[in-house]
């Protein structure tokens, strides 16, 4: 998706989410008589549980150590729940806090801002698709055909901004095959919609009626807009998504002063 300047903290946060992927195919799914849910996941996380802060202290250096424990928690709550074994729009939301505090601490800087997201999240989405099919996780709080997708929403508006102004792709391009299977690798938005049609069957209209119909907005513009509002509405102020949410030093959350 690109060739941009990536920084030691860029390169690093890759190679934490490559030990991620290699972990997957040294963990593989259990027989067991339910089709989903695989107990095998289990066993991938307790490695995460135990080696997060190992992890994220590759990345950090060691004069902020300190804050190695808290920015663990976010990448740990951000690849799914062991017991449930599912995974949806709220540790999706997690792994964004978890950048978002290496950028408090100074980790990651205005400079990678793009690297981030086309390498960084990128490479999350990456390792999250292969858990979600090696595991056959269940999507966390799906609105099943209502909602955008089962499992993700970022990447929708992080991919639609990368399509603003392109000079041939239009938003009505994402629901035609040919479109999708020749620009994917270059366009997160195209990437996303072409793993929904490999995950299910059916016409797209009736599996993903949401994204058939954001097909008919006539800019990539307004598709972002009305993405980001979205999510706002659908994820950020939804209780059961944002009860999880985990809220310490460097995100705190304080209390509603009355009026």
């Amino acid at each position: 998706m690109g060739k941009w300047k990536r920084s030691q903290a860029i390169e690093k946060l890759v190679a934490l989410l490559n030990t991620l992927d290699r972990w997957i195919d040294e963990t593989p799914p259990v027989d067991q008589p339910s089709r989903f849910g695989n107990k095998a996941y289990r066993t991938w996380y307790a490695k995460l549980d135990e080696e997060a802060e190992n992890l994220v202290a590759t990345v950090v250096p060691t004069h902020l150590a300190a804050a190695v424990p808290e920015v663990a928690v976010y990448l740990k709550e951000a690849v799914g729940n062991s017991t449930r074994i599912d995974y949806g729009t709220g540790h999706e939301a997690a792994f964004a806090a978890f950048l978002c505090c290496l950028c408090k601490i100074g980790v990651l800087r205005v400079d990678d801002q793009i690297a981030i997201v086309f390498k960084v999240f990128n490479r999350y989405l990456e390792v999250m698709r292969k858990l979600q099919k090696t595991y056959r996780m269940e999507p966390a709080g799906s609105q099943g055909v209502w909602g955008l997708d089962d499992f993700q929403f970022l990447p929708f508006i992080w991919g639609s901004s990368q399509l603003i102004d392109h000079p041939y792709l239009e938003p009505r391009h994402f629901v035609d095959e040919k479109a999708v299977n020749e620009n994917h690798k270059d366009y997160m938005f195209l990437e996303c919609i072409l793993f929904i049609t490999e995950m299910k069957t059916g016409p797209f209209a009736e599996h993903s009626n949401q994204l058939w119909n954001i097909s008919a907005v006539p800019s990539w513009s307004k598709v972002n807009q009305g993405l980001i509002r979205m999510y706002k509405a659908e994820c950020l102020e939804k209780f059961p998504v944002i009860q999880h949410f985990k809220f310490g030093s460097l995100l705190p959350i304080h209390p509603v002063t009355s009026c």
